[in-house]
């Protein structure tokens, strides 16, 4: 089965973080449209502690990329090797 190409690479660590300023955002958004009260030091917990996750996700994202890419590297190295005529042969 072939795999999709896309333009970028999927980066769950950076949807991570979005994620956790969006809502920080929206939680300011909602006290100053009067729908709740939001203290002012609820930013930082909110922030940062994505910010701690997003890089936790990012590493273990990278992790398995590098886990799958040398499995299929391994798998690939397994059959006959590439001829040497033609115009990409190594001198």
């Amino acid at each position: 089965m072939r795999r999709r190409e896309f333009r970028h690479a999927f980066r769950p660590g950076r949807l991570v973080a979005g994620l956790s300023v969006l809502t920080a955002a929206l939680l300011y958004g909602g006290d100053a449209a009067g729908a709740w009260h939001t203290p002012w030091f609820v930013a930082f917990p909110v922030v940062f502690g994505g910010l701690v996750l997003a890089g936790t996700v990012a590493a273990l994202h990278y992790m398995v990329r590098r886990r799958r890419a040398r499995s299929t590297a391994s798998r690939e190295n397994t059959g006959a090797p590439a001829s040497t005529s033609g115009s990409q042969a190594m001198k």
